[in-house]
This record gives structure tokens, sequence and C-alpha cells, in this order.
């Protein structure tokens, strides 16, 4: 199977399809993230779940994280979970926000302290589905109208931006499929848009099916089809 490599400064999506947790999650639920060894590790990876995997990292995120590991040796590398629901009970969009908030707030804030008490530490932001969404809306540094309300946290400062090595992105979805769930479109940021890396198999439907796209068997292949090792040589190359 051919892969489909992009690495985007422009518009980036937001996740989003309920049905994420019911199919596309059924292969792909992941373990709970490793702890680090030591408190501030050479790399850390700090990814955001897909939608309805369990507390962690998740399958896709996982694999990504051994990639790192393998590919870094013999630097040490730690890994965050981005605490948020990763809920997939939509509600007509409102719902969405305030789980993506959520993550966007956690991301943010662990990204600034681990600038802050870990300046050595070369930090790794990643994503898969919504959790593509929770990054991407990290890197952006603006949020749309309506979700303000929702006490989204400030951009990241420029010191803890030059903290971030690379970002990389797994089956975010496509935009029209985010304005098909009323979702807010993206842009990654321009202190990021050099080092961001957008992955997506041929045949998800939610990164390359349009409107009409959605979840499906392709979706939840980033764990077993060899992305995550390429998403992971991005990073380490950029280490």
């Amino acid at each position: 199977m051919r892969i489909r490599r992009t690495v985007r400064a422009g518009a980036a999506a937001v996740a989003v399809s309920a049905a994420v947790g019911g199919m596309a999650v059924a292969g792909a639920l992941g373990a709970p993230p490793r702890a680090s060894a030591q408190p501030c590790p050479d790399v850390e990876v700090v990814f955001a779940r897909g939608t309805s995997e369990p507390p962690g990292v998740g399958a896709t995120g996982q694999a990504f994280v051994d990639a790192v590991r393998a590919q870094a040796a013999p630097r040490s590398v730690g890994v965050y979970a981005v605490n948020y629901p990763a809920s997939n009970d939509f509600g007509g969009g409102a719902a969405f926000a305030r789980t993506v908030v959520d993550g966007i707030r956690d991301e943010a804030n662990h990204v600034e302290a681990m600038a802050a008490n870990c300046p050595d530490t070369k930090l790794v932001l990643g994503g898969y589905s919504q959790g593509a969404a929770v990054s991407g809306f990290v890197t952006s540094g603006s949020v749309p109208n309506g979700y303000a309300a929702l006490d989204v946290p400030p951009p990241l400062p420029a010191q803890a931006t030059d903290h971030v090595a690379a970002v990389v992105l797994f089956g975010t979805p496509s935009g029209p499929l985010l304005s098909k769930y009323g979702a807010p479109a993206i842009t990654i940021g321009p202190r990021f848009a050099d080092k961001t890396l957008q992955l997506c198999v041929p045949g998800d439907g939610v990164c390359s099916g349009g409107a009409d796209g959605g979840p499906n068997l392709a979706h939840a292949l980033y764990a077993v089809d060899g992305l995550t090792n390429q998403g992971a040589a991005y990073a380490v190359g950029r280490l």
C-alpha cells in the first residue's frame, strides 16, 4: 500500500466523528504511557489519543512512542499522555468544543511546565484523530469564535515553542469532513509550520474522504502500517 505523506504549513483539521470511537478505535486501544526513567529526559513525546480510546496515549501513540525510543537511542525518551476526555459525545458541537479545549489546556500547560522545569528536554507533540485536533490547536495560537468562552489558554509563549522540536499528526480529519460536524478549522501556527508532519493512510475516510468520508478500517491502521515509524523518523531527525 502506498503511503501518502504530507508536511503542511497550511490548514490542519480537527478530529470529529463520534463513530471514531465505535469503529476505528475498536482495534486500536493502547496501554497507558510508560513512565519516564528520569525527571528530565533528553526527549519527551506529548501525545493526545483518539476519540474513545482509554486514558493513555492509545495504540497509535504507543507505537509512535516505541518507534521514537528505538530511533532516538541512546537518548532517553519520556512520554506524557494529554489528559482530556477524548469524548465521542459531540452534542451538536458544544460537547466537542469542551473536550477539545480540555485537551488544549492540559497540553499547553504541560509544554510550558516542561520548558520551565526541563529546559534541555526536546519536546515532540503528536496526536491521532481527535488528538490531532488538540495538538493542532496548541500550535495554532488562536481559537475560533465560540471557544473563547470556554477559557482556552493563551498562545504558547515563544520561549516554550522553541522547546518543541517536531509535531507529528496522524489521521487528521479533512476540512470538508470537519465542517460537516460543525467543528472549526485550524491552521498550524507559523512557529510550527516548518516542523510539522501530517500523515494519512490512503483510503482513510477521515483525512482523505472529504465531506462524505468518515472513520473506516484504514483509519485504524496507523499503529500497524509503518506510518508511526515514518513519523518517528521525521521527529528524531529534528531533535
